[in-house]
């Protein structure tokens, strides 16, 4: 996540060369592309997480700003 980033909630993804903004209401690619395996993986690691990066999304917004980190998928 970037900070002051504009709307809608997302964050970015990186694999190899290939870079892309992904939307936390749906896990699913705004801008960008990734291997459809990664994207599959990435989505549901949304689905499970989603609360967090919403929490997450909000705070980059803030003064003094704190993130927390995410567990990835095991």
């Amino acid at each position: 996540m970037y900070f002051e980033d504009h709307l809608p909630p997302h964050f970015h993804a990186i694999y190899d060369e290939n870079e892309a903004m992904i939307s936390i209401e749906t896990g699913n690619i705004i801008l960008g592309e990734l291997p459809r395996t990664k994207e599959k993986l990435i989505q549901v690691w949304v689905e499970i997480h989603r609360k967090e990066l919403m929490n997450n999304y909000l705070e980059t917004i803030k003064p003094n700003p704190f993130l927390k980190k995410i567990k990835p998928l095991e």
